[in-house]
């Protein structure tokens, strides 16, 4: 009579433990969905869609595009147009700190490109765009994002860069009806 009890004791024992594993895999999956806390060249974690009250830009790029160099140019004439004002502007690197994938770059190497390209705004690190991409759907780096001041995303990425046109120009008009 005991095994009864002893096989369905067991059985509900291991069914905890699978909804105990699938709770933990679930709201691991809720947590870097959810997560814009990104650290910075200089140590610090910055959650991005945190800022309230501000409009926020995220150009998100890679030292190793050839475009960034005019990505970083369009940045930094955001950062002196809105200088003062309530608009955070960061540069989110995609660069990968894996040191064996193709496109990887230590954080010193990143820190000499934006030196070079004389940015202006804090860098942020996204290993790969593992975090910044799948939160906002972003199919295409470079790339800037515009947050309202609630940290939501308004309206879709601008995506891509021509370097004949100054994408500021849209990107400005989205900051300022938000302002």
């Amino acid at each position: 009579m005991d095994r009864p009890f002893e096989a369905a004791h067991k059985i509900m024992k291991n069914i905890r433990r699978i909804l105990t594993i699938a709770g933990v895999i679930l709201a691991l999956s809720v947590s870097v969905w959810t997560q814009t806390s990104l650290p910075s060249l200089n140590g610090d974690n910055v959650d991005v869609q945190a800022q309230k009250g501000k409009v926020v830009v995220l150009a998100i790029g890679a030292s190793w595009l050839p475009l960034s160099g005019k990505q970083a140019e369009f940045t930094n004439q955001l950062v002196r147009k809105y200088s003062g004002k309530n608009v955070a502007v960061y540069f989110i690197a995609t660069d990968s700190t894996n040191p064996k994938s193709k496109t990887y770059a230590t954080d010193e190497q990143i820190r000499q490109w934006a030196s070079t390209n004389k940015l202006t705004a804090t860098v942020l690190r996204d290993s790969d765009g593992a975090t910044i991409l799948r939160k906002f759907t972003i199919d295409q780096v470079p790339a800037f994002v515009v947050l309202d001041k609630n940290g939501n995303q308004s309206g879709d990425a601008f995506g891509g860069i021509d370097p004949k046109y100054d994408i500021t120009v849209p990107i400005s008009k989205k900051i300022e009806s938000l302002l």
